[in-house]
């Protein structure tokens, strides 16, 4: 790899302000991770117990690249300093490909993904090739109506979890501390609004119920920083609520939107994180309108590696002082190398 991409070396860690942060820059520091997306594992459907070629290349250097950006130099365009020693990686979704499609030979094909995927990236850091914990949601690829390989896995893996502080009666949503900020997993969307009784797309799991209360045993009125994460886009579902309305096709209930929205506006949420989209956006958010001047600060994660694109990316943020620092980190060439988009975000 390039020496500006993921095979640079360096032995040392660098701390820096950005707005916002504290004057005492080694305190202010709570936290550095990666956000990653949309990987797609993908056996091969001839032989359903191999994993695909081009999968496994791809998402094999994903992790590879993830393991050397730790001390690297980020240029001055992108806010300069090094990266960071992350906490862990959250993945935003999708993770593997074959999860909402049914048959014998679809079954054996989750199985192969979901092999893959645990012998790349582990839980703890220690049990996968991946250096780092790994904290993963179900996306619509993964298991669109709530059941299957995927979520039995994610339930089991929840078990053992490094540094969960509280999981879903379900056992599949999940929350844990990262300094002083907190982080809830919410899965493919954030639902139900109970007082919506039409039919949904997508199985929610009851992620709504978890995350108010969550919020209440573990944020209360303290202040603290939150960061929250699921799958499905925000900005295509922020439109007006209608409980009457009958159902349609679209992977977001907007009632179940704004239930969302009410739910987290009177906390302190420094970013929403998701995939979904295979795009990179950036944008705040007031809960009707994406295009607010005001409200949370939404970031949506591009693909990271799938096995159709040469294009891929992640994002790598950092926390201080409940306030946070994102910056993009691509390839054009499925991660032989890669490069800083020349910008940041703060949140």
């Amino acid at each position: 790899m390039q020496q500006t991409a993921a095979g640079a070396t360096a032995t040392a860690v660098g701390l820096r302000a950005f707005p916002g942060a504290l004057a005492d820059e080694t305190s202010a520091l709570e936290t550095a991770f990666f956000v990653v997306g949309d990987t797609h594992y993908l056996a091969n459907r001839e032989r359903p117990a191999e994993i695909d070629a081009k999968s496994a290349d791809v998402c094999g250097r994903l992790v590879e690249t993830l393991n050397q950006l730790t001390g690297t130099e980020i240029p001055e365009a992108a806010e300069g300093g090094k990266v960071l020693a992350p906490a862990g990686v959250i993945h935003v979704g999708d993770v593997i490909d074959t999860g909402d499609k049914n048959g014998a030979t679809q079954n054996e094909m989750q199985r192969t993904e979901l092999a893959r995927f645990r012998e790349d990236y582990g839980l703890t850091g220690k049990d996968g090739r991946l250096k780092y914990p790994v904290f993963e949601i179900a996306g619509n690829h993964d298991s669109p109506h709530g059941g299957g390989s995927f979520i039995d896995t994610i339930k089991e893996r929840n078990k053992s979890r490094p540094g969960v502080v509280n999981v879903s009666d379900n056992g599949v949503h999940y929350s844990w501390d990262w300094g002083g900020t907190h982080f809830v997993n919410l899965g493919l969307i954030v639902g139900t609004d109970a007082a919506v009784s039409r039919r949904r797309r997508y199985a929610a799991l009851d992620s709504l119920t978890f995350l108010v209360s969550d919020l209440k045993k573990h944020v209360g009125e303290s202040g603290r920083p939150v960061v929250l994460t699921h799958h499905v886009d925000i900005a295509r579902y922020s439109v007006a609520c209608d409980p009457q309305a009958a159902p349609d096709s679209k992977e977001w209930d907007p009632c179940d939107v704004h239930a969302f929205h009410e739910a987290i506006k009177n906390y302190k949420v420094a970013g929403i994180l998701y995939g979904h989209t295979h795009a990179r956006s950036v944008f705040q958010w007031d809960g009707a309108s994406v295009k607010a001047n005001s409200g949370i600060r939404v970031f949506n994660n591009d693909n990271s590696s799938h096995f159709a694109s040469d294009a891929q990316a992640f994002f790598y943020v950092e926390s201080r002082g409940g306030k946070l620092l994102v910056r993009e980190y691509q390839t054009k060439d499925r991660w032989q190398t890669g490069f800083w988009t020349p910008t940041s975000w703060s949140a």
